[in-house]
């Protein structure tokens, strides 16, 4: 009892001040969390809970249905098809130079997966500071095609590395493409009834609601599909971030809904699955040879493909952009914990690159924060983003 006591409260502590230690450090406050994890885990203050590990994981899926209600498919289908293009060759860089470096350093192959993985929750995060400049419009709409093809490969990795390379993984990739063409025709076939019937949106989802129905209809929406993919025996990530995918798309009216969701997914659930990451990493790792070497190995290679593949962009809104953009997808932080834990529970990574992953993810949010700082300056161009 006792220790359930003490775990609430350093849990209830941590979610209290890390915005204020963050504030104080002028770091995103993600990585405070799973330092503060890490420190007061390694103290004996966190300990193994089942109930704490159940929350932390309802915590990353509602994290990943926070990542794609970053994307409206509306506004997805308006974009200018040669910038489309340059997002397309951007990928391709990302995916060809980590083959390249798997290759030539010999690292294992699932850092083929790992080093080119976007992800645009901490993207969503330099927009509050840097308001609407070029480079992060830009780093948004490709970051979130990055991360539908990176949360596509976290699916088939998953099924990967729970089947092998067999039939099992054959049958799993069948079952996706199955789901995700269903997936297009309930997309399809709801945007043409919104269009014919645009009054069910907002009576589904009225302007003045005192019952919290869109919030309800939101979570409902989430459940349904993580039900469909257990049945399935797909990862649950692509349910949620699809999930989140529905709200822009067909309740564009709902202009507080991401704000009021937001609130109570940063507030609360997500800042328990960082903890609880942090307390995976034991601290007396940092003792391990080699270690920290492979950490800052990982670190350069995920930012430096993105520093030479954001060139591709270069035409379309300068040099000095094109590198804030590829720097602000250098920081997948959350898709790269995800992997990484897959990965280290399947087996197919051992606990010393666990843990080098995991300090790698801290690293590059650090390096990254200060270097778009030094890039990014008041005076800076306001190029214009043209096809």
């Amino acid at each position: 009892m006792n220790h359930d006591i003490t775990l609430i409260v350093t849990l209830a502590l941590i979610i209290m001040f890390s915005p204020f230690i963050a504030r104080l450090l002028k770091i995103p406050t993600t990585p405070i969390e799973i330092v503060l994890g890490a420190l007061l885990g390694y103290a004996g203050m966190l300990h193994g809970s089942h109930l704490f590990e159940f929350v932390a994981e309802v915590g990353f899926l509602f994290l990943m249905f926070l990542a794609g209600m970053e994307i409206n498919l509306r506004t997805f289908f308006r974009t200018d098809r040669k910038l489309l293009e340059r997002i397309g060759l951007y990928l391709l860089a990302l995916y060809g130079l980590s083959a390249l470096a798997v290759w030539y350093l010999e690292l294992s192959r699932i850092f083929m997966i790992l080093l080119p993985l976007i992800s645009v929750g901490l993207v969503a995060a330099l927009s509050k500071e840097y308001g609407k400049a070029h480079w992060l419009t830009l780093a948004m709409t490709a970051g979130g095609i990055g991360e539908v093809v990176s949360i596509a490969l976290l699916t088939v990795s998953s099924a990967a590395m729970r089947s092998g390379l067999g039939v099992g993984l054959f049958e799993t990739m069948l079952v996706l493409v199955l789901f995700i063409a269903v997936i297009v025709v309930i997309f399809k076939a709801l945007q043409l009834f919104f269009w014919w019937f645009p009054e069910v949106a907002t009576m589904l989802m009225p302007h003045q609601d005192n019952k919290e129905q869109d919030v309800r209809l939101s979570i409902g929406i989430l459940f349904l599909l993580v039900a469909v993919m257990l049945y399935l025996n797909l990862e649950l990530a692509f349910a949620a971030f699809i999930a989140g995918m529905f709200i822009p798309t067909f309740f564009e009216h709902k202009h507080d809904l991401p704000e009021k969701l937001e609130s109570f997914g940063f507030g609360f659930l997500v800042p328990l699955f960082f903890i609880y990451i942090g307390t995976t990493f034991d601290l007396g790792a940092l003792t391990m040879d080699g270690l920290v070497a492979k950490a800052l190995l990982v670190t350069f290679l995920m930012i430096a493909i993105r520093l030479i593949a954001s060139q591709v962009f270069t035409p379309l809104i300068g040099w000095r952009q094109a590198l804030l953009t590829g720097l602000s997808h250098a920081m997948p932080l959350t898709l790269l914990i995800a992997i990484t834990t897959l990965a280290y529970y399947s087996h197919s990574i051992d606990k010393l690159h666990y843990y080098a992953l995991i300090l790698a993810s801290l690293f590059e949010v650090i390096v990254v924060m200060v270097a778009i700082k030094f890039l990014h300056t008041g005076n800076l161009p306001a190029e214009e983003l043209h096809g």
